[in-house]
């Protein structure tokens, strides 16, 4: 592998080296897209300038530049690098690197240790950072695009800080091509139009936006130079990035909950979309379309509940592509549906009332007699049958006395719960007397 802090080689004395790696950056001012790190007010320019580097987490979607930077900190800081992989190294790999590292500390200098995709790495073998970190035999630079938070050991994170790297904007992307061509002496043989595709293409990924531009540059006859729809034929279109298990798959799932909640069907629809283009379960996203029914619809209009359910049913059908139109349905429907939580958060409080206070006896009164001495112990004494009772309603009281009259519904005033609120405020009034008020 070459050694990207000796001066490099030209292409001609290293034919088939991939585009991305001939341009990598030499110094962190040549990184693109990352300003906030790596500007001149950056956080690692800052660390740089302070003369000492702690161990950090660099967590960011691929193509954005972790392994560069790393390799740039090491550079620049005079600290020897080693970099492994998780998903190639085990223990008695790690244990190499830190014997490795040791010997390099009793000779006064220290190590920068990169490991990529660490969030691979098992809970025991992330623990066995810990204790070359503390004594300063590493300096651990740990790269991952799944969130720390879930995928790393507390332990491990508290002694490393986090630092976010960001998906390239459009004119990164952009300039990273014109950089291409200064390396290559000529221009990309697309039109205005089918640069602006291919930058869309590498979706924020610069080693994408370097690798689609190489294949352009091979699919090019003398002279040619291709519109929108031939780059888009002659490179394929690049997938999402997006993983079903990870932060790809739940960003987009909460931020299509989010959507439907705030009653905008235009961005429920698009969250929709992305997630069916991204190649996600359509049965997973009509089963939590019929979550968002009784949670954030409710009562205010039952009847989500009924077409969230026959939606997943007619994909459950129909399949694909002509299921997916049923889902989108039932997305708009509950988008533009009127909202209430009411039931949700009844039910939560009840749980929550009923795990605190144990198991508390229902009224005698309510309670069934079917033998002599349950009905001597006053079992079903006093019981009104509320369909005896005018407009069917005995307004008994039904909770433990030990616990008395909880209040966990609240409807939002509508027409169809008016009824329920008229009982609603009986059990208040009922409660306030019980309470003497």
């Amino acid at each position: 592998m070459a050694d990207l802090f000796q001066p490099e080689s030209s292409p001609a004395e290293q034919p088939g080296r991939p585009l991305a790696d001939r341009l990598r950056p030499t110094t962190l001012g040549q990184v693109v897209g990352q300003e906030h790190l790596t500007g001149d007010d950056g956080v690692l320019t800052r660390m740089i300038r302070s003369g000492s580097l702690g161990s950090m987490i660099f967590w960011g979607p691929p193509g954005t530049g972790k392994t560069t930077v790393a390799r740039l900190l090491a550079g620049e800081t005079g600290l020897a690098f080693e970099q492994i992989s998780a998903i190639f190294s085990g223990v008695a790999d790690l244990k190499k690197v830190f014997e490795t590292a040791r010997m390099r500390r009793a000779n006064a200098r220290q190590t920068l240790l990169f490991v990529d995709e660490i969030h691979r790495f098992n809970r025991a073998q992330q623990d066995s950072f810990l204790p070359v970190m503390e004594d300063g035999t590493v300096i651990l630079v740990g790269a991952t695009t799944e969130n720390p938070s879930f995928e790393l050991n507390a332990a491990l994170l508290s002694r490393a800080r986090v630092l976010t790297f960001r998906s390239l904007e459009p004119e990164s992307v952009a300039a990273l091509l014109e950089r291409a061509e200064t390396e290559e002496g000529k221009d990309l043989p697309l039109d205005d139009e089918a640069r602006a595709v291919l930058v869309r293409m590498a979706d924020g990924d610069g080693r994408a936006a370097l690798t689609l531009a190489e294949e352009a540059w091979r699919a090019a006859g003398p002279g040619e130079v291709f519109d929108a729809e031939a780059i888009q034929r002659i490179v394929q279109r690049r997938a999402p990035i997006y993983d079903k298990s990870q932060d790809g798959h739940y960003n987009l799932i909460s931020a299509l909950h989010k959507a439907v909640r705030g009653s905008d069907p235009d961005a429920a629809l698009y969250y929709l979309a992305r997630m069916f283009d991204a190649g996600e379960d359509p049965l997973y996203l009509g089963r939590r379309l019929v979550r968002m029914a009784v949670e954030d619809i409710g009562l205010a209009d039952p009847q989500a509940l009924v077409i969230t359910n026959a939606a997943k049913d007619a994909y459950d059908y129909l399949g694909s592509p002509e299921g997916e139109l049923a889902l989108a349905q039932a997305c708009v429907y509950l988008a533009t549906a009127p909202k209430s939580n009411a039931v949700y958060t009844a039910f939560k409080a009840a749980m929550r009332t009923a795990k605190e206070h144990g198991s508390l006896a229902p009224p005698r009164h309510i309670l069934n007699a079917p033998t002599k001495l349950m009905k001597q112990e006053g079992y079903g004494s006093g019981y009104r049958y509320d369909h005896d009772e005018p407009d069917a309603f005995s307004g008994q009281d039904y909770f433990p006395e030990a616990l008395g009259r909880q209040k966990f519904y609240d409807p939002p005033d509508r027409g169809f719960e008016r009824e329920i609120r008229k009982r609603l405020d009986w059990w208040a009034k009922l409660r306030r007397e019980r309470e003497g008020g």
